[in-house]
């Protein structure tokens, strides 16, 4: 491999079938929810029918899907490192997942700042600008969520081992 050869497939269909391969799965899924999730009502016309234009819709889904899983697998294009770079997206909903788990401990203030320190040097920024930039974005972000937005966000288990008076400007500012 040349020093300057892409990591993955250029070609047009470079992919292909691993989109296919997944929106087939998430069509198929849909599918199996359509006769929980809508209800026919007999007597009114087909095309009045709550159930109708889902149905149709999820099993336009699924035929086209299909056929263009075949057609994906029927072509010479290879796609698995593209599917790699495409799966390793998951890796930041596990980050997000683990904010999400960390608010209620530490506070949203200290989570958020952490945060976004943390997934700015993830993504490959290691010199101070861009690691203070995340940080007073990050800051922003909070000051504009709690303090002028006013969403209500539970402040974090270590508020309580703030005094009282403190323990109460940081639940509900920070």
């Amino acid at each position: 491999m040349s020093k300057n050869a892409p990591f993955f497939d250029e070609s047009p269909h470079a992919g292909g079938l691993a989109f296919a391969l997944i929106f087939v799965a998430f069509s198929a899924f849909l599918l199996s929810q359509l006769g929980a999730e809508t209800k026919p009502s007999p007597g009114s016309q087909i095309f009045t029918r709550p159930s109708f234009w889902p149905a149709v819709g999820v099993i336009g889904m699924v035929s086209f899907g299909a056929l263009h899983l075949v057609a994906q697998r029927n072509s010479r294009h290879g796609g698995a490192k593209e599917a790699f770079v495409w799966l390793q997206a998951f890796e930041f909903l596990l980050w997000f997942m683990a904010y999400v788990w960390i608010v209620p401990l530490i506070g949203y203030l200290v989570a958020t700042l952490a945060f976004a320190a943390t997934l700015a040097a993830r993504v490959g920024y290691r010199t101070v600008r861009p690691l203070a930039c995340a940080v007073v974005t990050g800051f922003c972000v909070v000051l504009i969520f709690k303090t002028f937005l006013s969403v209500k966000i539970p402040g974090g288990a270590i508020y309580d081992a703030l005094p009282g008076g403190l323990r109460n400007f940081m639940t509900v500012n920070f």
